[in-house]
């Protein structure tokens, strides 16, 4: 079979089969639109010409033109996940990346905020919507939506793409908790608190004003359509702009906060997988290792012997 043959119908099994995300879809496709590359500068159009020595050349010529260790580690995923379902459906007589192995990727503990860097970012926005208040309209409206949105981010622990998801009939307010799907079109129900819940209430007030049409989606836009993972990265990045810290600033920053801080407040790991979706418990486990090393931090700082 041709590789780029291959590659649309593995793609295509991805997204119909394995309930893969669009996003996860175009970023096996880049991948192994990679490999395709490579494999024409070796004369190999088809799959039967994949073998190891190919493929690991694929990823030590990545790993000379500067590619990082996770995303090396992510492409012999992409590849290895390809013959092996070209194995699977018979395409092929055997898996030919079974004994490929990529470097390890070097694990950066996440961005985590303090509770009081949470409750000035929640202060400011709310300021924000105070003071367009006197002047209802579209403006006022999406500031008392980017409060909504904060609070149920941090509250719920949710992914962007989960929070922009969400339509109206997700988010129950009476039983405090909010309905999503989350990878591999996998539905959880997960709660928030009373803070999150009067957000809520005082943002779907105003969302008349922002509506545009018939429009189910919750989180609307400034054109009044759905609201984009793009613009909710902006928003979080532009307010941790101003706060102190390093890392990624972005939605995922509240999701890592959030787990960090029920992990500090005694909420066993289990419950706090549970709450973020993570298929794997190992996942979550990484959220130990933050709360870890804030302990050792606290600790050299409160210590009179540390």
């Amino acid at each position: 079979m041709l590789l780029e043959r291959a590659v649309d119908e593995f793609a295509a099994y991805l997204a119909a089969e394995r309930g893969f995300s669009a996003h996860t879809v175009r970023a096996y496709r880049a991948d192994l639109a990679d490999l395709i590359r490579f494999a024409v500068t070796r004369e190999v159009a088809e799959t039967g010409g994949l073998d190891l020595e190919l493929l690991r050349d694929w990823l030590w010529d990545g790993s000379s033109r500067g590619l990082a260790k996770s995303t090396l580690a992510r492409r012999s995923a992409a590849v290895r996940s390809l013959t092996g379902w070209l194995a699977r459906t018979g395409s092929e007589p055997r898996d030919a990346a079974t004994r490929l192995r990529a470097p390890k990727s070097d694990q950066h503990l996440p961005r985590v905020l303090t509770r009081e860097q949470i409750d000035g970012l929640l202060a400011g926005l709310a300021r924000r919507a105070t003071a367009t208040a006197d002047d209802p309209g579209p403006q006022h409206a999406l500031a008392v939506r980017d409060v909504a949105i904060v609070e149920l981010l941090y509250a719920s622990a949710l992914r962007v793409s989960e929070l922009v998801g969400l339509g109206e009939g997700d988010i129950d307010l009476d039983r405090l908790t909010v309905r999503v799907v989350g990878k591999g079109s996998k539905e959880r129900v997960a709660p928030f608190g009373v803070p999150a819940q009067r957000a809520i209430i005082a943002y779907r007030d105003v969302r008349p004003q922002l509506v545009q049409g018939a429009q189910s989606a919750f989180f609307l836009g400034a054109r009044g359509g759905r609201l984009g993972s793009r613009a909710v990265y902006e928003l979080i990045a532009a307010l941790l702009a101003e706060v102190p810290g390093s890392g990624p600033a972005g939605p995922h920053t509240l999701r890592h906060t959030a787990a960090t801080h029920l992990l500090d407040g005694g909420a066993d790991l289990r419950s706090v997988q549970e709450l973020l979706g993570h298929a794997s418990l190992g996942t979550t486990q990484l959220y130990t290792h933050v709360s870890a090393e804030r302990l050792k931090e606290s600790y050299r700082l409160a210590h009179p012997r540390a």
